[in-house]
C-alpha cells in the first residue's frame, strides 16, 4: 500500500482505537451535516481544515458502508433460487457498497443536497469542497473514483460503472424493463444452502475476472454477480486488515456479530495471484 495512504488511513482509525467498538458509530447523517455546515453556495471549491471527528466519520462511514455490502451479499446469496432477480439486484448492491466503502476510505464523499464532494488532501489535514458535475450521480461517480484510484487502479475487480451492462444493468433491467417473467416457485430461505453457496462462491477458481452481463442471453448472470461481490467485500477487508491490525474498532466489525460463520471471507489463493494484474 502507498505510504501516504497508509498513513491517512491509519490517521482516519486512530481515535476508534481508544473508544468502545460498539458505540462507535455515529447518528445517522453525521458525516453530512459535518460537511454541510462548510459549503459555500458562493464559491464552487472551498477548502477547510479537517477536524478529528471529520477524519474519525470518514472511517466509520467505509466500515459501515462495507456491513452493508456483507449484508447485501448474504441476501443475494440466500435469495439465489428463491429469486434470481432480486438475487442479482442484492448482489449488485453489495458491489455498490464495496465500492462506496473505498471510496469513503480513500476519503472521498458525495452531499448529494448540497451537489458538492469532499475530497480529503493526502495528509487528511484538509478537506477540498468542489461542486458536482451534471454526470457525477452517485453510482457512476464512486465506481469512477475507485477504479481510477492509484491503489485499484490495476485491480480488475474494480471498473467504472456502466449502466447497460455489468453489474448496473442487473439493477436497471430489474427495476425498469417490462415483461421480465422470470419467477420460480418460491422456496423459503435455507441455512443449509446459505452455508454451501458461499462455501462454493469462496472455492471457485478462475483465470478471468468473470464478467456480470446483463444482456438477454445471460441476465439475471447470479454467479458471475455474485462472485465479484464478494470478491469486493473480501478485498476491503484485507486492505483495512493492512492498516488497521490492531485497532480496537475494526477488530471487532471485521467480523460481524450477525454474521453466519460461514461467511469466512475466504478466497482460493491462486485466485489473487493471478488476477491482480493490471486491467486491460
Amino acid at each position: 500500500m502507498d505510504k501516504k495512504l497508509s498513513r491517512r488511513v491509519e490517521s482516519m482509525f486512530a481515535d476508534l482505537n481508544s473508544q468502545s467498538a460498539a458505540s462507535s458509530f455515529p447518528a445517522p447523517g453525521t458525516l453530512s451535516e459535518l460537511l454541510s455546515k462548510h459549503v459555500d453556495a458562493s464559491s464552487p471549491t472551498k477548502t477547510v481544515i479537517a477536524s478529528r471527528k471529520i477524519l474519525t466519520c470518514f472511517a466509520t462511514a467505509a466500515v459501515e458502508m462495507w456491513l452493508r455490502s456483507v449484508h447485501s451479499f448474504l441476501i443475494s446469496a440466500s435469495l439465489t433460487k428463491a429469486s434470481p432477480i432480486w438475487s442479482s439486484v442484492a448482489g449488485y448492491y453489495s458491489s455498490h457498497y464495496s465500492v462506496r466503502a473505498f471510496a469513503h476510505l480513500f476519503g472521498a464523499f458525495q452531499l448529494h443536497r448540497k451537489r458538492r464532494i469532499a475530497y480529503l488532501d493526502e495528509t487528511g489535514g484538509h478537506v477540498v469542497l468542489e461542486k458536482k458535475n451534471a454526470n457525477d450521480g452517485e453510482h457512476k461517480f464512486y465506481w469512477k473514483f475507485v477504479s481510477e484510484h492509484p491503489q485499484l487502479a490495476s485491480d480488475p475487480f474494480f471498473y467504472s460503472n456502466r449502466d447497460d451492462e455489468l453489474d448496473g444493468g442487473h439493477r436497471n433491467k430489474a427495476n425498469y424493463s417490462d415483461h421480465i417473467c422470470r419467477y420460480p416457485v418460491f422456496q423459503p430461505l435455507d441455512s443449509q444452502f446459505l452455508k454451501d453457496r458461499i462455501e462454493q462462491i469462496s472455492g471457485i477458481e478462475f483465470s478471468a475476472v468473470p464478467v456480470p452481463r446483463a444482456d438477454a442471453d445471460h441476465f439475471p448472470d447470479i454467479e458471475n454477480i455474485q462472485i465479484v461481490a464478494y470478491h469486493r467485500l473480501v478485498k476491503f477487508r484485507q486492505f483495512v486488515d493492512e492498516v488497521c491490525t490492531s485497532n480496537r474498532f475494526w477488530k471487532v466489525q471485521r467480523s460481524p456479530a450477525w454474521c453466519p460463520e460461514t461467511l469466512t471471507f475466504s478466497v482460493v489463493d491462486s485466485v489473487f495471484v493471478a488476477l491482480y494484474a493490471r486491467k486491460p
